[in-house]
C-alpha cells in the first residue's frame, strides 16, 4: 500500500467520524495525518517500522494504524465504519458543497440515506427548513447533485426529455430529416434510460467523419450494424446503421424483446420487401392488425388486443383538468395558494386541491390543527375571489409507524378529501409496510393513497409491497391510487394500473408540485400512465369539476360520513 492509499483511508476515516458526530480532535488528527502523509517525499512501506513514530504528523495512534495498513492491507476501524454508514450518505461526499458536517445533518436530520433523497428534497424546497441550509445552498446542492449524476450512466425520462431536441436535430441537421428515427426505450417512454437510440440510414464509414469534430464524443462500442457513443454530458448514443428497410428496424429496435419475439412468432411469414421506407405502422398493417403505439410494445399480451381491435384510446396530457396534490408555502411548497390557482387558471385547469403536509411532517413544516383552521378559512375567501375556479381543502396525512393517521377522524373530517402517504421509517419489510398501508386504506377519510410504495427512481426502491392487495383494499375501501406524476416517483409503477382499471380502482395523476413549475409534471405521470393503457375516464385528476364535486358527494354517502 503507497502513501497516497495510506492519506485516502485516513482521509476518509476522517470525513465519516464527523458524519457521525465524533470527537472533533480525533478526526482532525486524521485529516492531518492524512494531509501530511499525502505530501511526504518517501514512501512509508520503505519506512523502518521504529522510525515511523518520529515523523512529523504521525502519533502513536496513527503510526499503529499506519503498520495495520501495511501489514495487512486494510484499516478495521475504516471498515468498521463504512458497514454502519448507508452507502448512499458515503456517496455524498462526492457532491461538491456538502462537507461532513452537512451531510450529518442530512441522515440524522432529514432523515435522508441517498443521492437521489437529497436531490428530491432540494426539489421539494425541503433544505431551507434546516440551520446551515439557505437557499442559496440548497440551489448549489441541487447542480451539484445533478451534475454528479449526469455521469453515471442512467438518466430519468424526464431528463433526457430535455435534451432529446438537441441531439434529434444535431444528428438531423448532420445527416437529413429523412434519415433520422428516434426507437428504443425513449420512443418507448420507459421510465429511466440507459441509453438514447436513433436508427441511422447510413452507413459506419459515412457516420463516424460526421462526429470527429473538435471535441468529438467518444466511441464506446463498433459493430457492423451500431454505433455506441458517450456524450459530454455522460448521455450514451446507439446509432443502429447500415440498414435498408427503416420499417423493419425501427419495429425490431422500439419494442421490448418479449413483444417482438411474440409478434414474430405470431407472424412468422411476414416479408419485407424493401420499400417500407416510411415509419413502422406498416408493419401493423401488413399483418392485418390495430396499431400498436410504441410505448405499449412490452408485453405478447398487447398483440391479442390489437388483433381484436380492442386498443383503448390512450390519457393525453390535455385530458388531465387539475391539480391534485400539491404543497404550497403553508408547509414546504415555495408558492402561495393564490399563486398556484392564478397559474392554474392560467393553464386552463378547472379546480386545484391544495394538499399541504400533516404535523408529523415537522421537517416539511407540517400543519397543526390551528392553522389547518387558518388555511381553510383563507381558502373560503380565496375561493369566493376565484369563482367558478375551486380550490378543495386538502391534506397529504401522514401515515404513522403503526397505520394510523396523522390526526384524529373529526379533523379528517374537516376536509374535502385525504391524501395518505408515508413519508417516515420507511425501511420496513413487506408485512410491516403492507400494515400500515391497509390500516390508512381502511380509514373512512382516506381518499386517495400517496406514492404507494415510496420509491424514488435510480436511487431507492421503495418498501415491497403486494400490489393486488394495496389495489384489491382500494376496490373494497373505495379509494383512489395516485400516479405520482413526479419523474423521479412514478409511482404507482404502471405495469399495475391494468389491474387497477380491472377492479375499477381511478388512477389520479398528480403533479405533488411544490412549484409552479412541477405543473409540467403531469406530461410525464401521463406518459408513464399510457404505457399501462390508461384511458382519461379512469382517471381522477381528468374529471371536470362538476364530475370531482359528484365524486366527493358519492363517496361521502357510500362510506356514511
Amino acid at each position: 500500500m503507497d502513501n497516497s492509499a495510506i492519506a485516502d483511508n485516513f482521509s476518509l476515516l476522517s470525513k465519516l467520524m464527523d458524519i457521525h458526530g465524533e470527537n472533533s480532535f480525533k478526526t482532525k488528527t486524521y485529516s492531518i495525518a492524512a494531509f501530511n502523509i499525502d505530501k511526504m517525499p518517501g514512501q512509508l512501506r520503505e519506512t523502518p517500522r521504529e522510525k515511523l513514530f518520529s515523523i512529523k504528523g504521525i502519533g502513536d495512534s496513527v503510526g499503529k494504524k499506519v503498520i495495520e495498513m501495511l501489514d495487512t492491507g486494510e484499516l478495521k476501524i475504516l471498515t468498521e465504519y463504512l458497514q454502519k454508514t448507508p452507502p448512499g450518505v458515503v456517496e455524498m461526499l462526492n457532491i461538491k458543497g456538502i462537507g461532513p458536517k452537512k451531510i450529518n445533518t442530512i441522515w440524522k436530520e432529514m432523515e435522508i440515506e441517498s443521492i437521489g433523497e437529497l436531490l428530491y428534497a432540494c426539489n421539494e424546497n425541503r433544505l431551507t427548513l434546516f440551520k446551515g441550509f439557505g437557499g442559496k445552498t440548497q440551489v448549489n446542492v441541487q447542480e451539484a447533485i445533478e451534475f454528479y449524476l449526469q455521469n453515471q450512466g442512467s438518466f430519468l425520462y424526464a431528463q433526457i426529455d430535455e435534451v432529446f431536441p438537441q441531439v434529434d436535430g444535431y444528428l438531423r441537421k448532420i445527416f437529413s430529416n429523412e434519415t433520422v428515427r428516434v426507437t428504443g426505450a425513449f420512443r418507448r417512454q420507459e421510465l429511466t434510460i440507459d441509453e438514447l437510440e436513433f436508427v441511422v440510414m447510413e452507413n459506419n464509414q459515412l457516420i463516424k467523419p460526421k462526429f470527429e469534430t473538435a471535441q468529438p464524443p467518444e466511441l464506446l462500442e463498433e459493430t457492423a450494424t451500431t454505433l455506441l457513443y458517450k456524450l459530454r454530458n455522460g448521455l450514451k448514443l446507439r446509432l443502429y446503421t447500415g440498414c435498408t428497410n427503416r420499417a423493419e428496424e425501427l419495429f425490431k429496435t422500439t419494442g421490448c424483446k418479449e413483444f417482438v419475439d411474440a409478434f414474430n412468432k405470431a407472424y412468422p411469414k411476414l416479408k419485407y420487401n424493401g420499400d417500407e421506407t416510411e415509419d413502422d405502422a406498416i408493419v401493423f398493417e401488413k399483418a392485418g392488425i390495430q396499431y400498436i403505439p410504441p410505448m405499449l410494445r412490452e408485453s405478447a399480451a398487447i398483440i391479442e388486443k390489437a388483433r381484436k381491435k380492442a386498443l383503448p384510446n390512450l390519457i393525453q396530457p390535455g385530458d388531465v383538468k387539475s391539480i391534485i396534490h400539491s404543497h404550497s408555502n403553508w408547509s414546504d411548497g415555495a408558492p402561495t395558494v393564490e399563486e398556484m390557482a392564478k397559474e392554474c387558471i392560467k393553464r386552463g385547469f378547472e379546480y386545484m386541491v391544495i394538499s399541504d403536509h400533516s404535523k408529523a411532517a415537522a421537517y416539511a413544516n407540517g400543519l397543526s390543527e390551528e392553522r389547518i383552521r387558518e388555511q381553510h378559512s383563507y381558502i373560503e375567501e380565496l375561493n369566493g375571489k376565484l369563482k367558478p375556479f375551486k380550490i378543495f381543502k386538502s391534506i397529504e396525512c401522514d401515515i404513522l409507524n403503526d397505520g394510523n393517521m396523522d390526526y384524529e377522524n373529526k379533523i379528517l373530517a374537516t376536509f374535502d378529501l385525504v391524501i395518505a402517504s408515508i413519508h417516515s421509517n420507511i425501511k420496513m419489510n413487506e408485512e410491516k409496510a403492507m400494515m400500515r398501508l391497509l390500516r390508512a386504506i381502511e380509514n373512512p377519510y382516506t381518499t386517495i393513497l400517496g406514492h404507494m410504495t415510496g420509491r424514488l427512481l435510480l436511487s431507492r426502491n421503495g418498501y415491497p409491497v403486494d400490489h393486488k392487495k394495496i389495489i384489491d383494499a382500494c376496490a373494497a375501501n373505495h379509494v383512489v391510487v395516485e400516479l405520482n406524476a413526479h419523474p423521479r416517483r412514478l409511482d404507482i409503477d404502471w405495469r399495475w394500473i391494468d389491474y387497477a382499471m380491472q377492479k375499477n380502482v381511478l388512477i389520479s395523476i398528480d403533479p405533488d408540485a411544490h412549484y409552479l413549475e412541477g405543473f409540467d409534471d403531469i406530461k410525464y405521470g401521463t406518459l408513464a400512465a399510457q404505457k399501462a393503457g390508461l384511458t382519461r375516464e379512469h382517471n381522477l385528476s381528468s374529471f371536470s369539476l362538476k364530475q370531482f364535486e359528484e365524486f366527493l358527494n358519492k363517496r361521502r354517502q357510500v362510506k356514511k360520513i
